[in-house]
């Protein structure tokens, strides 16, 4: 009978599950650092050495780091799913541009979903500002500026979603969706109304997590992203015949 018995589990062990939980929730996000030792241990309501291990066992599975007098931080590592010469790649071929998109259609419509349902009042506090500082750069007619704060605002999104398959998912991606969103911006942006169009459609998306429609902000977002793609694709097509009547011109001289 003594091989049934259960080990009682340590309480660093403990710990340690209890901040990975916070990691994976996005309680502690990529880079950010942890709150001071005494606190933390307040907190759980544990003494600092207990802390102190945990924290010493999470620093050896990579997910956490420490600086000299800096203090403790989340690992970078748990935001680069996408790596840097993937980024280069996508950039120099925009033809998959579209590959992206259809990519978003699936993963923001379920966070939009989802969002609707679970957000909390913290969760739509944090959307509507999101939605502030996007309407904020929409006034600069800065596509880079405007492009970070529309990924932040689809960021804050799948954090309201609370699904952390979802969330880190789009965290993985958020350089990437950041980079796709200026190119695309800087191309729409030779139509002012497709710029008051798609702030209206996040205004839209927002609206209806806030009102706990689920399927009307699933719908929103897919909507949004037909009228991104449709409007790339109607500037590709336009090119294309610009360059189609060039090379007819050069051949007939």
């Amino acid at each position: 009978m003594s091989n049934n018995r259960v080990s009682p589990q340590r309480l660093s062990d403990v710990i340690m599950q209890r901040l990975e939980a916070m990691i994976l929730e996005g309680s502690f996000k990529p880079g950010q650092k942890l709150p001071p030792e005494r606190e933390l241990a307040d907190l759980f309501g544990v003494s600092r050495p207990s802390l102190r291990e945990a924290i010493q066992k999470l620093a050896a599975k990579g997910l956490l780091s420490s600086r000299q007098g800096g203090g403790t931080f989340v690992s970078e590592r748990m935001g680069s799913s996408f790596s840097d010469p993937l980024l280069g790649l996508l950039d120099s071929h925009p033809e998959f541009q579209h590959d992206l998109l259809e990519f978003r259609h699936s993963l923001e419509g379920q966070s939009a979903y989802y969002a609707a349902l679970r957000a909390t009042p913290a969760d739509r506090e944090s959307l509507t500002s999101a939605f502030g500082a996007l309407k904020a750069s929409h006034q600069l007619a800065d596509p880079a500026a405007e492009a970070k704060a529309d990924a932040a605002f689809h960021l804050a999104i799948a954090e309201a979603a609370h699904n952390v398959v979802l969330l880190h998912t789009i965290r993985g991606l958020f350089n990437l969706l950041q980079q796709s969103i200026a190119g695309n911006l800087s191309q729409l942006f030779e139509k002012e109304t497709s710029r008051r169009q798609l702030l209206q459609q996040h205004q839209a998306l927002l609206e209806a997590i806030l009102a706990g429609d689920a399927e009307g902000a699933q719908l929103k977002s897919h909507e949004h992203l037909v009228y991104v793609e449709a409007g790339l694709r109607e500037l590709s097509d336009r090119e294309s015949r610009a360059e189609r009547a060039l090379r007819r011109a050069r051949s007939a001289t």
